[in-house]
C-alpha cells in the first residue's frame, strides 16, 4: 500500500485545512488509516484514526471537536477535516494504515505498517 498526504498549507490561527490520504496499491483489504504528526523537537504524536468501515473513529483530546476524520472507499481516500486551527497544531502530519490493528493500538505509531510522506501544517498566531 502507498500513502500520500496532501492539503497541509500556511494558515491563520482559527482558519480551517483538510488534509488528504490518497492510497494505491493493495487496498482490497481493510485498512485502519491513522492521522499522526510530529513538531520540531518532538515525539510522533497519534491525532485520529478511522476503521475501514467509517464510523469507528478515535481522536486525540487535543484535537475533539475541531477535527473530524472521514474516509471514502471508492475513492480510496481519507480526509482530515481540521477546524479551528491553533498554533500548537503546526507539525508535519502524516498518514498511515495497517490492517491489523485492534483498537488499543490504533494510538501507536509502531503499530502501522505503511506510512506516506508528511504534509506541513503551520498555524500562525
Amino acid at each position: 500500500v502507498q500513502l500520500q498526504a496532501s492539503g497541509g498549507g500556511l494558515v491563520q490561527a482559527g482558519d480551517s485545512l483538510r488534509l488528504a490520504c490518497a492510497s494505491s496499491g493493495d487496498t482490497s483489504s481493510r485498512y485502519t488509516v491513522g492521522w499522526f504528526r510530529q513538531a520540531p523537537g518532538k515525539e510522533r504524536e497519534f491525532v485520529s484514526a478511522i476503521r475501514w468501515s467509517g464510523p469507528v473513529t478515535w481522536y486525540a483530546d487535543s484535537v475533539k471537536g475541531r477535527f473530524t476524520i472521514s474516509r471514502d472507499n471508492a475513492k480510496k481516500m481519507v480526509y482530515l477535516q481540521m477546524n479551528s486551527l491553533k498554533p500548537e497544531d503546526s507539525a508535519v502530519y502524516y498518514c498511515a494504515a495497517d490492517r491489523h490493528l485492534i483498537n488499543s493500538a490504533v494510538r501507536i505509531p509502531d503499530q502501522y505498517d505503511y506510512w506516506g510522506q508528511g504534509t506541513l501544517v503551520t498555524v500562525s498566531s
